[in-house]
């Protein structure tokens, strides 16, 4: 990539593939083509491929070791009956056995499905009833947010460790198990377009949605590794994401495997002083996280940086939201070096914009396209604007990595895609005369919890009709706390027939979400209101809403057609 117009000029996705596909498209397996080519050879197979660090836990596994392991793991999911097309959701804190589950699912075609740990009740009911799993694996602890009056499917729960809870028919100490299995190798293959894993993420004004990748997203995996991450053979990387999060799983396991290099997983929580103390033990070479991450790290003070020898540490790379440019100019200033922000999202499956290591960093700049990758700055007719202009970002259809379906919904898959055959990513940016593209927010409503999880109103919207006083319920974000992740939100309210507006009512309400929400999300003020604003169709206006708050004008609902597509 140090001839950035020359490589994007020449490359071709199937000199890639090539190496991953040699007997066809029709015969392939990311386990067989990452862990397993690597323990096969004897000047790789004992180098380490997790380390994992805890309060109460460390340990490090090789890939001849994570091979033997993943493939008892596989002959468990066999031997409950588990085949190509099921699903197995994992839902528990980070930890080696999500990991262990993650490469045994790709063995024999299972889908693996992970859920944050820190999900509400809601949400885990909603993740539930959208993968319909065969199996879950999770914790003792978690196991009593599964909703057991909804969990037929559910043939088996898997757990990390004891005590069982007795909460289903079939629970089973997933380790205990698989120390029985044999560690005969178990690897099928299948055509690059079968189902790899499943990552829900929410809609705006429908329920979340399962986002399917495929075995094939290997190609575009491994080359965005070596461009965005810049890995090296010796590269000890750390993914700062939990593997609910599309990053984590991608960068933080498929792409390091492919690569044969080291990942360093964490277990704990976040705070500035353990994340240098994580950087400095393990000699971290490449470090993924996100500008909070970093704002945080900046705000926990000038001194604490020197503290730690961070001398091993060669490349960051941040996504998730703009990186301003204060928190460039303290990084080269105290981490000695300059973050590279990069774009992507759950749909697209790899890195798509980047600044790439070497090239040219605009404070504010997402970066430019990868090889491979093709996009387009749209206006409201979904036609290319020039230069300097502010529209929806496109992307052409056909890099590796992006999504290939929507799990049980192809009509919503569909609309994903223009008339005129562009992706629509719901994203607003800019693009320079120099190919630098710029993020100007989103198309939609989603809303931001925490670092690494996005939300949409319409499931915090399901969970205010669920209170008697509600009938029906819009929900915009506020702002965020400084300093912190925790976004404020204003819900309008229509009350059900008998309920009059009043003080007490709004405070009933807030209560009842604040029982129910996770705690980066804080819904700060109640508004009751005769109707919410809709188009002809019935589609719910929440621009209008955010309109009035800021005092603009927001146009005549019943005026208004639906867009194009519904912006998730």
């Amino acid at each position: 990539m140090s001839h950035y117009e020359t490589t994007r000029a020449s490359f071709s996705w199937k000199d890639v593939e090539n190496r991953f596909f040699p007997d066809g498209p029709d015969k392939c397996n990311i386990i067989a083509e990452s862990i397993d080519r690597w323990a096969e050879h004897e000047s790789t197979r004992d180098h380490p491929v997790l380390v994992f660090e805890s309060r109460n836990y460390r340990g490090t596994w090789t890939y001849r070791q994570l091979k033997d392991i993943s493939c008892k793991w596989a002959h468990v999911l066999a031997k409950y009956g588990f085949e190509k097309g099921d699903r197995l959701m994992v839902f528990m804190p980070a930890c080696p056995e999500t990991w262990f589950a993650m490469a045994a699912c790709a063995r024999i075609g299972v889908i693996f499905c992970p859920v944050f740990p820190t999900s509400t009740l809601y949400e885990v009911e909603a993740r539930v009833a959208g993968i319909t799993p065969k199996g879950v694996l999770t914790t003792p602890d978690l196991v009593e947010k599964l909703p057991l009056k909804s969990s037929s499917h559910i043939e088996v729960v898997f757990l990390q460790k004891g005590p069982k809870p007795g909460l289903f028919p079939k629970e089973i100490i997933a380790a205990d198990v698989a120390a029985q299995m044999p560690e005969e190798n178990i690897i099928r293959h299948f055509s690059k377009d079968t189902p790899l894993y499943m990552i829900f993420t929410s809609g705006s004004t429908r329920p979340p949605k399962g986002i399917i990748h495929c075995h094939g997203d290997m190609t575009g995996i491994y080359a965005t590794g070596a461009w965005v991450l810049d890995i090296k053979p010796d590269t000890m990387l750390w993914t700062d994401a939990d593997p609910a999060w599309v990053t984590g799983t991608v960068y933080g396991a498929y792409a390091p495997w492919l690569h044969g290099i080291s990942s360093l997983v964490i277990g704990d929580g976040f705070s500035a002083a353990n994340w240098y103390h994580f950087l400095e033990r393990w000699r971290v070479s490449v470090w993924y996280t996100t500008p909070r991450i970093l704002a945080d790290m900046m705000a926990a003070g000038e001194d604490l940086p020197t503290r730690y020898d961070l001398s091993a540490l060669l490349h960051i790379v941040t996504v998730g939201a703009p990186l301003v440019p204060d928190v460039i100019y303290w990084c080269r200033k105290h981490l000695h070096l300059t973050p590279h922000d990069i774009w992507w999202m759950t749909e697209t499956g790899i890195a798509c914009i980047a600044n790439t290591p070497g090239a040219d960093i605009k404070p504010g700049a997402m970066g430019r396209l990868l090889p491979g990758i093709d996009a387009a700055i749209l206006d409201e007719n979904n036609d290319p604007l020039p230069p300097m202009s502010i529209g929806e970002l496109a992307l052409a259809p056909g890099w590796p990595g992006m999504m290939t379906g929507i799990f049980n919904d192809p009509d919503r898959y569909a609309t994903y895609f223009s008339d005129n055959g562009w992706f629509v990513t719901g994203d607003i940016a800019l693009q320079d005369d120099e190919g630098y593209f710029y993020h100007h927010g989103r198309n939609d409503d989603l809303l931001k919890a925490g670092d690494n999880k996005l939300i949409g109103p319409f499931e915090i919207e399901q969970l205010l009709c669920m209170h008697p006083a509600v009938a029906e319920a819009a929900v915009i974000a506020k702002g965020t706390e400084p300093g912190r992740s925790v976004s404020y939100l204003k819900a309008f309210i229509t009350p059900s027939n008998g309920y009059m507006p009043s003080s007490r009512l709004s405070y009933e309400i807030r209560a009842f979400l604040k029982g129910n929400l996770t705690a980066d999300l804080l819904v700060q003020e109640v508004e009751f209101i005769e109707s919410l604003p809709r188009t002809l169709s019935g589609k719910l206006l929440r621009r209008i809403l955010r309109a009035r708050e800021l005092g603009l004008p927001g146009g005549e609902p019943k005026n208004m057609k639906d867009d194009f597509r519904d912006h998730e």
